[in-house]
């Protein structure tokens, strides 16, 4: 009995005998079926769909592109900020986007604030969708900031960055106070 083994299913104390081949096949296509069954609950999920903008100014080197093969990870209006494991949070509450171009680049945007997009680059693990004030955007170790105001034209311009905005992206929030 090398190359069978006997499997106990417990209907009518009945014993089965099954090869090693077919317990094989069994074990493929038990993990098939399951496979096939997770795509399939995937597939109703939405596609993130990068936010496009449109940029009133442009840069001869831009943050996603790449000199002499090393990728630019910021660029001209963008402040860079080493994180060392701190974590990003939002600002105020808002809608956190995948931006289409840049190095990993997301948007967050806020009613508080209309005319304003921020853009953090550098950004891992981005948590995309709506946040709450001092809920985590994203981790990183290095990343770079920029503050876009909208333009009459509907196109975006980088403007002086928040020192406000960018503080509270990067402190613990205070606690609530309980009454």
């Amino acid at each position: 009995m090398t190359n069978t083994l006997a499997i106990a299913f417990g209907f009518n104390s009945g014993l089965a005998v099954v090869s090693s081949f077919d317990l094989g096949r069994l074990v493929f296509n038990l993990g098939l079926g399951l496979l096939l069954a997770g795509l399939t609950s995937c597939s109703s999920l939405t596609p993130v769909v990068p936010r496009q903008i449109v940029l009133k100014q442009s840069w001869e080197i831009e943050s996603g592109d790449r000199v002499a093969g090393q990728l630019v990870t910021g660029s001209l209006g963008d402040i860079s900020v080493r994180l060392r494991g701190t974590k990003l949070r939002a600002p105020f509450a808002g809608q956190v986007e995948l931006a289409a171009k840049g190095f990993h680049c997301i948007y967050f945007s806020t009613p508080e604030v209309p005319a304003y997009l921020f853009r953090y680059c550098g950004v891992r693990q981005p948590q995309l969708g709506r946040v709450q004030a001092g809920e985590v955007m994203g981790r990183g170790q290095q990343i770079h900031f920029a503050t876009l105001r909208r333009q009459p034209d509907g196109a975006w311009a980088i403007v002086e960055p928040s020192d406000r905005v960018l503080e509270q992206s990067l402190n613990q929030p205070s606690p609530a106070l309980r009454f």
